[in-house]
């Protein structure tokens, strides 16, 4: 199902243009600089998170990974305490080489909240120093340790999900591909947050949407090119690139954000039909006048709203409306 939940007569609207030359004017052009820098960069612009009360506790720890311990933030909303509550595992963006935990955390504060769930945020290898598959079989990795350790961090196994934003969509997409090819435990649902899917540059959104609209071509080359480390896609392909599976049948269901005014926006498009064909149930939200990293910026008043719209869809996966109840 493919619901346009945004569809002004004007595709940039004056609010959407002025962000737009806002963020421009201060995100760094990451392909003229070292990861090094550009890390730094957007360290020194990072704020504190205005929502902090959005939940009960975040607490910090590590757990196994296949190169050594993986940091994690564990979210837990307010409420009873006692309650088994649905999971959600998240994958930050930042292209596989920039932001952290600490980066997402006023995302994943809000997630939690509007999702009545667990959160555990993964703070996974970054690109370079780490190339591909490095940062998936991590998210891999936290998803199990996640799912095996589901009773002491109060979630529920069989409601939990696996979510990501961007490059975190992409290991998202590929986790939920990995824990089908090793027969392990599955998500409940996978929440893909305008993914990127594949490093090819030639999409109709590409050439759209190459500059002006924050995400730009060189920098999705410049990311994609960190994270491959030169040498290809490694073997199986779909470890790096998720469309690239043989098949996608038998994947858990999704929820897929896409924003019009993304270079990814058609791949994103694409990735829900290719999971539609294979009888994956999906829920598509396409926001056609948004752009590339538009949920995760809470100073834009579309990014709450389309945040509630999205965490009710993951509700109604996880908590099926039985059958003759009113609509929720």
């Amino acid at each position: 199902m493919t619901v346009d939940s945004h569809d002004p007569d004007d595709p940039v609207n004056g609010l959407v243009a002025a962000t737009l030359r806002d963020l421009d004017a201060v995100f760094p052009r990451v392909e003229t600089l070292t990861a090094a820098q550009a890390r730094a960069t957007l360290a020194a612009r990072r704020v504190p998170a205005p929502n902090i009360d959005d939940v009960h506790s975040a607490v910090d720890a590590t757990v196994p990974g296949p190169d050594g311990a993986i940091p994690i933030r564990v979210y837990h909303p307010h409420g009873d305490p006692d309650l088994t509550r649905p999971g959600i595992v998240f994958c930050h963006g930042g292209g596989f080489v920039l932001c952290d935990i600490a980066s997402h955390d006023g995302f994943c504060r809000a997630l939690a909240r509007n999702a009545e769930a667990v959160v555990v945020s993964i703070g996974y290898r970054l690109a370079p120093e780490h190339v591909a598959p490095a940062a998936a079989l991590d998210c891999f990795a936290a998803f199990q340790w996640v799912i095996d350790h589901a009773a002491d961090l109060g979630i529920d196994p069989r409601r939990t999900v696996v979510a990501g934003d961007s490059a975190g969509g992409n290991l998202a997409a590929v986790t939920a591909l990995v824990c089908r090819e090793q027969r392990a435990a599955a998500p409940a649902a996978q929440l893909l947050l305008y993914p990127a899917i594949d490093p090819s540059f030639d999409t109709d959104s590409y050439r759209r949407y190459a500059t002006g609209y924050l995400n730009t071509r060189a920098a999705m080359q410049w990311y994609w090119s960190q994270y491959l480390g030169g040498d290809g896609l490694p073997e199986p392909a779909y470890l790096v690139a998720p469309a690239r599976a043989d098949s996608h049948a038998g994947l858990p269901p999704a929820v897929i954000v896409t924003a019009g005014l993304d270079p990814l926006h058609s791949e994103g498009c694409a990735y829900a039909r290719r999971l539609s064909e294979a009888g994956v149930a999906v829920v598509h939200r396409d926001f056609p006048g948004l752009y590339h990293g538009f949920m995760t910026n809470p100073a834009f008043p579309a990014a709450a709203s389309a945040l509630r719209l999205v965490c009710r869809d993951l509700r109604r996966l996880l908590h099926p409306a039985p059958v003759g109840s009113p609509p929720r």
